[in-house]
């Protein structure tokens, strides 16, 4: 498992330093609080190669990190990151671990880590599923309101009979669009329910380790 806590970790966590986002803006790095710095990537778990993506940000204004004090304040930094409390909340924020804690520290920050991972993938499903439930319900309601706009156009004077039969045929099409919609907002509302009953599982379960 730590494996592969450890590789999604690397996979995404590629992108907070090397997907071209600055990690510090020109008045941080002329500000030379690398000290400082290092306590905060320790704070959130990053590993030292934070250090390389800041190196970059801050070389377009000609200045170089200053290692040795970024080092030593992440490490103080870490011990704050390393606890049991901090692992369950990183995951259950869906942050990625960049395995920095020390063997003995992992052995309560993992656990917890994975048990927030699970609520998070829970609260994420039920969030999903209220989504869908949304867009279905907006669904049934544009068809509706196409369908009571074709059945007014039905009833203007004037109309040929091929005309008719057109917008006849176009009703019948929305009818069944409605219809589909109906069937899509009654499955919404079952995969709602059930991501319901599974958050809620989840939550009671984890109610006596954690504060959920």
């Amino acid at each position: 498992m730590r494996t592969i806590l450890l590789a999604a970790g690397a996979a995404i966590g590629a992108t907070l330093w090397l997907g071209g986002c600055a990690t510090m803006n020109e008045d941080q790095c002329r500000a030379g609080d690398w000290g400082g710095q290092g306590y905060r990537d320790g704070e959130r778990g990053f590993p030292m190669e934070r250090l390389d993506a800041h190196a970059k940000a801050c070389s377009k204004y000609g200045i170089a990190p200053e290692p040795a004090p970024y080092r030593s304040a992440r490490e103080d930094g870490l011990r704050g990151y390393c606890r049991f409390e901090r692992g369950f909340d990183a995951g259950r924020r869906g942050e990625n671990y960049h395995g920095v804690c020390r063997p003995e520290e992992e052995f309560a920050f993992l656990p917890a880590y994975r048990d927030g991972l699970r609520l998070h993938a829970a609260e994420s499903a039920l969030e999903s599923a209220r989504s869908d439930l949304d867009s279905a319900i907006a669904w049934i309601n544009d068809r509706a309101d196409k369908l009571a706009a074709k059945q007014r156009d039905l009833g203007e004077a004037g109309l040929s009979d091929a005309e008719k039969d057109q917008i006849r045929s176009r009703i019948e099409e929305v009818r069944g669009e409605l219809r589909d919609a109906r069937r899509r907002a009654r499955d919404a509302e079952r995969a709602l329910q059930w991501a319901e009953d599974e958050a809620d599982r989840v939550r009671f379960e984890l109610s006596g380790r954690y504060p959920v």
